[in-house]
């Protein structure tokens, strides 16, 4: 498992797919579940699916993210908003390779890489009981932290090359680079969202 910090718009997700891209996985799916963007109540079923009459409105079976990544890789996009209850449950995964789906009574095993990313504090958020401490260190095999744009500066002008020539391509103009007084402000920019 990974285990990638950094704050928001540093590249964590970028990150997340070249390690994929890299790995001995990269023709298998790469899965992004982004625990942000999915109602607390519905993350559970969202990673690990249902069967048929579940719940209310389970009208048919449903794999879940962590099935659909088979033979590849999960990202889990800021687990530090991962519920306390569906913890636990990723921690069992984690440690067995296998789950079972929301409403079911058989294991399932599942060959997936779990890399999961945050702009938390993960030590903090264990110390104020927020998050599992053995699911922290289930997680944290490899960790890479992402610091802030504004802490590295030497690659603002690489970046702004790259940006400079996708957005010629893609809106046709004829940009061959930048003066030096716009290279040196963005340089002096502080970069409060980072790259994004």
């Amino acid at each position: 498992t990974v285990l990638i910090t950094g704050a928001s718009g540093t590249g964590k997700g970028v990150l997340a797919r070249t390690i994929h891209n890299l790995s001995h996985r990269h023709d298998q799916p790469f899965v992004t579940v982004d625990c942000s963007s999915i109602a607390p109540s519905l993350i559970e079923n969202e990673l690990f699916g249902h069967v048929r009459g579940a719940y209310t409105g389970a009208q048919r079976d449903s794999i879940g993210r962590i099935a659909e990544a088979r033979g590849g890789t999960v990202f889990i996009d800021e687990i530090g908003e991962l519920p306390s209850e569906v913890q636990g449950r990723l921690l069992t995964f984690v440690q067995e390779h296998r789950y079972t789906p929301v409403g079911a009574t058989k294991f399932q095993h599942v060959d997936v890489r779990i890399i999961a990313a945050t702009n938390r504090d993960l030590e903090q958020e264990v110390a104020a009981n927020r998050f599992r401490q053995d699911l922290y260190y289930r997680l944290n095999v490899v960790t890479f932290a992402i610091p802030p744009l504004c802490e590295r500066r030497e690659e603002i002008p690489i970046l702004a090359r790259y940006f400079i020539e996708q957005f010629s391509l893609q809106y046709q103009k004829r940009i061959v680079g930048l003066s030096a007084q716009a290279e040196q402000a963005l340089l002096q920019y502080p970069w409060p969202g980072n790259i994004r």
